[in-house]
């Protein structure tokens, strides 16, 4: 589906479990700190996200009680 090999995002999640970012398990990834992992991200999230907000907006939060 990404059109990149196993090995490589095996690499890749590797590296940001080993730098705290993620926990990996099996068929299962838990972002533990996701202002840095962001940033750790190529500047394209930023656009990809705007734009994808600007065409699938989210629902508003729910009031904290």
């Amino acid at each position: 589906m990404l059109g990149v090999q196993r090995s490589t995002v095996s690499a890749i999640t590797r590296a940001l479990q080993d730098n705290g970012l993620i926990h990996q398990g099996r068929g299962k990834i838990t972002i533990l700190d996701r202002p840095r992992l962001e940033s750790a991200a190529c500047e394209c999230y930023r656009i990809l996200r705007a734009k994808y907000l600007q065409l699938l907006p989210l629902a508003p939060p729910e009031p904290e009680e």
